[in-house]
């Protein structure tokens, strides 16, 4: 068999990046990844000449240049900006919180009204907030928390906002001016060809094996390579020996639907609680489609479950103290490195993905 410099398992953004940085070094990388397809959770597949973002949406934003001149060395990027809307039983708000937000909920137009009725709402909460439902209400009033945070936030974490941590909203974004661009970012857009293609092109020149199961046969994996980058679960690694980590993950439902434009807009947030899912998405407008039919994806949280995709650490202290001792565990494991969101147990921007990976090539490679 023959010998590799890296093995790295899983092929999504954190690991291409690495693959590419050490084929530019000269070494030889395998990447081994159980789905499949390439591009983890960016991957896209096009259906009706449609781009369909498969595991939600993904909209690349930066405001770090380096970050932001290196993926444009192998992709163009689109102007898209990300302008979400919230529907509350019908009502809809721009989101994030602004001055078009406000001037609809409670019938102001400047600044001055619109910051003098969040501070009469937000004095309903004294002293250091107990839960997620006390912070947000300090932070932006209890009508906007009631329309607009509670039903969505719910939904997402599949618990009461009164029994959720404050932590978890210890800011909000809140904005006095009537500029509907969700990112404060820069640099904004999406990849003209595709995040797949991005993939692709960063793993150039690497071998890949896809449909491969890493645990079928560990030792033998590990031994094909002087070192292995595993970017999965490090829970799962360790066979869950301390217990599993809390995630939540998602579930999406497509419909394609013979109408050119179906809400106007790529992402619709629906906040109110009886309506099980949290967002509906229509692909085509992130890339200014024209096509005469339309494809929208309903996404649904749900308890996640070994087996399942894991899409979100729930970081609460419990589950950081156990992630602390498979980290020391992991400190014992002389030739694997463990890197990406589910290996450093870590909710990742694309962009803050792409500084970390550099970051370990930096001081690896």
């Amino acid at each position: 068999m023959k010998k590799y410099d890296y093995l790295i398992v899983g092929c999504g953004l954190f690991g291409a990046v690495f693959a590419h940085e050490a084929k530019k070094k000269g070494k030889s990388v395998l990447i081994v990844e159980k789905r499949d397809h390439i591009g983890g959770n960016i991957y896209c597949e096009e259906q009706e000449g449609i781009l369909v973002h498969k595991y939600g949406a993904h909209i690349f934003h930066t405001s770090n240049k380096a970050v932001w001149d290196y993926v444009n060395q192998f992709v163009e990027f689109n102007n898209f900006v990300n302008s979400p809307i919230a529907n509350y039983k019908g009502e809809i708000y721009n989101m994030p919180f602004n001055m078009n937000t406000f001037s609809k909920m409670f019938g102001v137009a400047t600044p001055k009204e619109a910051e003098r009725v969040i501070e009469e709402q937000r004095a309903e909460v004294q002293g250091e907030p107990k839960n997620l439902e006390e912070q947000a209400i300090s932070l932006v009033g209890r009508e906007i928390y009631t329309k607009l945070i509670k039903g969505y936030t719910e939904k997402q974490w599949g618990r009461d906002c009164k029994d959720l941590p404050a932590f978890i909203i210890k800011r909000l974004p809140v904005r006095y001016t009537y500029n509907n661009n969700y990112f404060n970012d820069r640099y904004q857009g999406i990849p003209v060809e595709g995040y797949t293609v991005l993939i692709e092109r960063l793993i150039e020149g690497c071998d890949v094996r896809l449909n491969t199961d890493f645990f079928a046969d560990r030792e033998m994996f590990l031994s094909l390579a002087d070192k292995c980058l595993y970017t999965g679960t490090i829970d799962g690694y360790f066979d869950y020996i301390y217990g599993k980590l809390g995630y939540r993950s998602l579930r999406f439902e497509n419909e394609l639907l013979d109408e050119p434009n179906y809400q106007g807009v790529a992402v619709v947030n629906y906040t109110e609680r009886e309506i099980p899912y949290t967002r509906i998405i229509e692909h085509k407008h992130f890339a200014f489609g024209t096509q005469p039919k339309t494809v929208i994806t309903k996404e649904y949280p749900v308890d996640w479950e070994e087996g399942m995709e894991p899409y979100y650490p729930i970081n609460d202290e419990e589950n950081n103290a156990l992630y602390a001792r498979y980290v020391e565990r992991a400190s014992k494991e002389p030739n694997v490195i463990f890197g990406g969101r589910l290996g450093m147990y870590k909710y990742y921007d694309m962009d803050k993905c792409i500084e970390a990976a550099l970051a370990l090539c930096e001081k690896e490679l």
